[in-house]
């Protein structure tokens, strides 16, 4: 029966059902519960964004865990994510004497780097709270004021008033956090689209359906932003990279936009322009692996969304 049920458990893990588990795992009496069966809990607590439960799950089996990168990884994450850098250090440094080198841990153990030297420069000296003078305070350049051609209206695009928006929208970028993503995704951004999340940093559009070169009409929840701390952020913890890593999508490039059901996602695709050239945007659906052209590039992209499908 435990066998079937652990089974059971990864399959809805692979199939992104992190709510079943949950109800799985928590129908099982607390005192039966075993380390296995918690560890599958917090795993599919972190995937559901809610890292205050994850950790507490995982706290009842650290005696247990100590051995064992992968709790060490998966605490430092809800952590990271929750700001408790200086735990989430203590985690992945552990990770990474358990089980050395590995790129994701390293990952962490950087970003976190680099959340701490901005916590120090920030509290160097007081400021008003704008996102210029917490550049100015960290030593880097703000992002210079956006005008965009056109009849295009960056300011009535999203749609802020979506319950949902909160878990895409951060703070405008720093020219030295856009670098960063860049080096991590190893693309470059195309320039829309980094002048766009200058003025608005990720969030969900007002037009969410786009028809395809071929006739198809595609629907996308939210546009991810540049950033590693709102999970759905091109380097978050539902961002491009963990998003191709976990589902198998192809590496010819970065994801932008999730869609309804998980059904697939909208990528740049950069195989005709190479890693620095301007991308085209295509959808990659989920089970098939199907591309489908979207658009020559993102800025045909953006002003080819529409508030209804076609």
């Amino acid at each position: 029966m435990r066998e079937e049920l652990l089974e059971q458990l990864q399959t809805w893990h692979e199939e992104d059902e992190y709510e079943q588990i949950v109800q799985a795992v928590k129908d099982v009496p607390a005192e039966e519960r075993d380390y296995e069966l918690v560890s599958h809990l917090g795993r599919a607590l972190n995937n559901l964004e809610r890292y205050d439960e994850a950790v507490e799950q995982f706290r009842t089996v650290a005696a247990e865990g100590q051995d064992d990168p992968l709790w060490h990884y998966r605490i430092g994450l809800a952590y990271y994510y929750l700001g408790r850098y200086g735990e989430a250090r203590t985690a992945f440094e552990n990770a990474d004497r358990l089980e050395p080198e590995d790129e994701d841990t390293l990952e962490f153990l950087s970003w976190i780097a680099e959340k701490t030297a901005e916590s120090e420069a920030e509290g160097a000296e007081a400021a008003p709270e704008t996102s210029a003078s917490v550049a100015a305070e960290a030593g880097q350049t703000p992002a210079a004021p956006v005008v965009f051609e056109g009849d295009f209206d960056a300011a009535s695009f999203w749609d802020d008033g979506n319950p949902a928006a909160e878990k895409y929208v951060s703070a405008p970028p720093t020219d030295a956090l856009i670098e960063s993503v860049e080096e991590s995704l190893v693309f470059r951004l195309p320039s829309f689209y980094v002048n766009l999340m200058k003025v608005h940093n990720g969030g969900i559009p007002r037009g969410r359906f786009i028809r395809s070169e071929s006739g198809e009409t595609v629907e996308i929840l939210g546009l991810m932003g540049i950033g590693r701390e709102k999970p759905h952020s091109l380097c978050g913890a539902a961002g491009s990279r963990a998003t191709i890593e976990r589902e198998g999508y192809p590496e010819f490039g970065v994801v932008l936009c999730d869609t309804p059901s998980d059904a697939g996602v909208v990528m740049l695709d950069y195989r005709e322009s190479a890693n620095d050239g301007e991308p085209e945007v295509v959808y990659v659906e989920k089970a098939s692996k199907k591309v489908t052209r979207l658009a020559p590039s993102f800025e045909a992209f953006v002003r080819g969304l529409t508030a209804g499908a076609h």
